[in-house]
């Protein structure tokens, strides 16, 4: 099933990289997946965007913590190999990357996954706020080939104030 976010933003893919419909390709509990051109050893490294509101006092650490319970869930020896805050307090963001192994396509594969958590308080009213979770999923093998890529995507990602109009 795909999901709405829950506000509206704007992106660029990275060249070569193509939306895929997110249930034709299995990505279930996703609104967007874009999908790189070249698979690595019958993986295809993609990038996904999901999100949600987020009125409790959870904070990105603890929102990312529930991500790496609900990746444990379907993968073995998940990893948090970095943890880090970003942006300013008024816009705050956090990445993580994890390091795991799951069956895709019947083989069991290394998978790496780039994760960036940002928060957007509504400016009317303070308590609401959104969840967006950017994440590039990556063979282990390919991860620091596609990293330029998905970094590049980042600095285009931002709310869509056309659509909020």
């Amino acid at each position: 099933m795909t999901i709405t976010l829950p506000v509206p933003i704007e992106f660029r893919l990275p060249e070569g990289w193509r939306a895929a419909p997110a249930d034709q390709v299995g990505a279930q509990g996703v609104a967007f997946i874009a999908l790189h051109p070249l698979p690595d050893a019958g993986f295809t490294a993609n990038i996904t965007i999901d999100g949600e509101h987020r009125p409790d006092a959870a904070t990105l650490s603890d929102i990312a913590d529930e991500s790496v319970r609900r990746l444990r869930e379907v993968a073995e020896s998940v990893t948090v190999t970095d943890r880090r805050d970003i942006g300013p307090p008024a816009s705050p963001g956090l990445t993580q990357k994890l390091a795991f192994m799951a069956v895709a396509g019947g083989v069991r594969r290394d998978l790496i996954q780039s994760h960036v958590y940002l928060s957007m308080l509504d400016v009317d009213d303070p308590h609401q706020r959104a969840v967006i979770r950017l994440v590039l999923t990556a063979a282990a093998t390919q991860h620091d080939a596609v990293l330029g890529d998905f970094q590049d995507f980042l600095r285009t990602v931002r709310p869509d104030t056309a659509a909020q109009s």
